[in-house]
């Protein structure tokens, strides 16, 4: 008998462990800073990384990270080469056709960036010129719907910065933690932030989850939630991000 009340603890125990740490696989673009970006020693890191970590330590998953590139990340994400999105995916009406979100973990807004010389502060007035975007993400998508605007893609934000710090292109449109990292950091002497475009819509930032998978959906809203009500998301956002 209590051989069998031993097995029946081990299995119990052996149960328990394998839902504790669940593994989620989450793809992320780590070409955006501060929010996910590789650092000196090839790690992953960043504000929505460590966000992940803390939500998975509270809800009981252990979250893998997948550097992947942004083209095509949603196509792989449909193909199960992972099990969700962790790379500053604002959540739209659109995207919601094809996939599902966790509850939202950051509030953003677009940036306009132009060099330190410019008198521009507004989209509006960049008719005719050239302004650049990563594709695919709702900055660029700001600038396309910019009237008389011309918009520029670019595979990586990063390449856009570089673009505007020469002179090839007028201004970027980005998220604005995103734009701050660049324009107090790595192009503090020579660009700065124009202006913040209001869309009149709030835009927030989700994990991106396949249609269907209800499980790893409800363990990262879990974890979300622990990490908001724990206090521990104010102490990313001042690490990370700053006031």
């Amino acid at each position: 008998m209590k051989k069998v009340v031993l097995m029946v603890l081990m299995i119990i125990g052996m149960v328990s462990h394998a839902w504790a740490e669940k593994e989620i696989v989450f793809a992320t673009d780590a070409t955006w800073p501060p929010m996910e970006f590789v650092d000196s020693q090839k790690n992953v890191i960043g504000y929505s990384i460590e966000y992940m970590k803390a939500a998975g330590e509270a809800a009981g998953f252990k979250p893998v990270f997948k550097n992947t590139a942004w083209d095509g990340i949603f196509a792989g994400l449909e193909g199960g080469k992972y099990d969700a999105i962790c790379s500053s995916v604002s959540i739209t009406d659109e995207r919601k056709k094809t996939m599902v979100f966790s509850v939202p973990y950051f509030k953003v807004r677009q940036a306009l960036i132009v060099p330190k010389t410019s008198s521009v502060t507004s989209l509006a007035e960049l008719k005719g010129k050239k302004v650049g975007g990563q594709i695919g993400t709702t900055g660029y998508f700001a600038i396309k719907a910019a009237s008389g605007v011309e918009p520029k893609s670019y595979d990586e934000v990063g390449l856009a910065m570089e673009d505007l710090n020469v002179g090839r292109i007028a201004a970027v449109v980005c998220d604005d933690p995103v734009a701050a990292n660049y324009a107090m950091n790595q192009y503090k002497d020579t660009l700065k932030i124009a202006t913040i475009i209001e869309s009149g819509e709030a835009e927030y930032y989700g994990i991106a989850v396949k249609k269907g998978n209800k499980e790893t959906q409800e363990l990262i809203n879990k974890g979300i939630a622990a990490v908001i009500a724990s206090g521990k998301e104010k102490e990313l956002q001042q690490k990370w991000i700053g006031q």
